[in-house]
Order: C-alpha cells, then structure tokens, then sequence
C-alpha cells in the first residue's frame, strides 16, 4: 500500500514532549560570564544544583563571580571566543574536569552603535567574527560530545534584533539573524539525539551592552542606551532562562513592550517598518 503522510495537523495537534530538563548535578558551561546575563544565569544554575564552567577573557571577574556561587563546583575558565585556535583546547579542559557536558550556553558578544554608512567593514568582520562565528566554532567543537551522550542542551543569547531590524546596529542584527538560521537547521538535526536548542531572545536588559559596543571606527560606544537604563534585570532575565531550559522551550523573547515588536513584524509588518523608521537618526 502507498505510504501516507501525516498532515500538518497531526503535527499540531500531538502534544511536545512534557518531561522536564534537570539542572542538578549537571554541567553547565556558560560564555560570557563575568557579567550581565552570563553572571546572573550562573547565579541561577548554582541554585539549582547545576556544576558550572564559567568562561570569559578576564580571570579576576570569573573568580569574583565563583565567590557568588558557594559550594558549588565551579571550573573557571578564561577564554577570548575570538581566538578559535583556544576552544578546542578548552573543550579538552571541561572535559577532563567534568566529563561530559551538558549544557553549552553561547552568551559572549558585542553589540554596535553606529551607522552603516560610517561603519568601517572590520567593525562588521569582527562583529560577526565574535557574534556568529565563534559560537559555531564552540558549538561544533562541543556537538561530538553531546551526540555521544544521546543527550545536551545548546543555548544562544540572541536579541530581539535577531528577529527585527534597528537603526544604528545593522552589523549586530545581521550577526544575530544569522544564528537564528544555524541553530534552527542544526535544532532539525539533532533531534534524534535528545539535544536540545534554546533560542533566547533578549530585549532591553540592564546590562553594559550598549556602553561596550563598537562604534563606527571600533573604538567603544562608553554610553548607557536610556531603554537599556530602564530594562528588566539580568536577574529577571537568567530565571526566565532558566524555567525556559527547564520546560525545553526552544525560543523566548524576554523584555517589555518592545518584545510586541516581534509580533507586529509577523502581523503587521508595514506598521513596524514605520516605526523602526522613526527611530533612526535625523
């Protein structure tokens, strides 16, 4: 007889897998953790129990951080993402620490405030250098490892300008757009695998974002964006991560009002564009 195809309905209609991914005791390795969302996650993840590798460029910051976390078994490990010649020996680190790894969160980054016009193009090499390759450096280096295990969780700091356009930061949009396009075809691939992609899509969270990010010559912007004075707390941030990793969500959008900008690009498009247009310089 032909083989029949389940229809799109079948597929809306059964139900995800309900069972819950358990942080204790697991291995939780986390980029970008001297600060910000990186910090507080691991605040969050040692108080559910969860080993934790923190990585980052500057040691003393890990260290202070590892203060933060009490008993909790901690492997600190500095690591400049841009050079991609150290992630493999640092996967060989965790390795021979811990074991096995069972969540990778990619959070290191740069952000840009600068317009494409007056933006030197080894701004833009290096955002994406940072933003988008060296995540998937880390993640293929990773993804053996996981596949072994027959199990894992990859998790991605994008933005909300991973899902929309903003004035002034075209080369970090174009970087976290691009992420979106890799971990959703690598999610596909390794289903079978039980490993998990969680997507987070941060709005405006109180962090240093915009006083790092680059300017149109490199240099750092060393200004406090007013919307990013007024988000929501790394803290608020990290448990909406948390309860989004444990329920396997596979995408979150944590902010204000500015998360309905996702919604009114999928509905109402034209509406978005104009205001995306108000917003940038005159």
């Amino acid at each position: 007889m032909p083989r029949r195809h389940k229809s799109f309905l079948f597929y809306l209609c059964v139900p995800l897998p309900l069972d819950m991914t358990k942080l204790k005791d697991s291995v939780f390795w986390i980029t970008g953790a001297s600060s910000g969302i990186g910090e507080a996650t691991a605040i969050a993840a040692a108080q559910k129990g969860a080993k934790l590798v923190l990585s980052a460029r500057r040691r003393d910051e890990l260290e202070r951080v590892k203060s933060l976390l009490g008993n909790t078994e901690v492997l600190v490990l500095p690591l400049d993402m841009e050079k991609l010649d150290e992630i493999q020996p640092a996967v060989d680190q965790v390795m021979a620490h811990f074991g096995r790894i069972d969540l990778l969160f990619n959070n290191a980054g740069i952000s840009q405030r600068s317009s494409v016009m007056d933006t030197k193009f080894e701004v833009f090499e290096r955002i994406m250098h940072l933003n988008y390759l060296s995540v998937v450096a880390l993640t293929k280096a990773v993804l053996p490892i996981m596949v072994k295990q027959n199990s894992g969780h990859l998790l991605v700091t994008s933005s909300l300008s991973g899902k929309l356009g903003s004035p002034m930061r075209a080369g970090y949009c174009g970087s976290k757009h691009a992420l979106h396009g890799f971990f959703d075809a690598l999610r596909a691939e390794v289903y079978n695998h039980h490993i998990q992609v969680l997507m987070v899509c941060p709005g405006y969270i109180k962090t240093n974002i915009s006083i790092n990010a680059m300017s149109a010559d490199g240099s750092k912007h060393g200004k406090m964006d007013e919307n990013q004075n007024h988000g929501i707390s790394p803290e608020e941030c990290a448990n909406r991560i948390i309860n989004a990793i444990e329920n396997n969500k596979q995408e979150i959008y944590i902010g204000k009002k500015e998360v309905m900008g996702v919604y009114l690009k999928r509905f109402f498009p034209a509406l978005l564009n104009k205001i995306v247009r108000n917003q940038a310089p005159k």
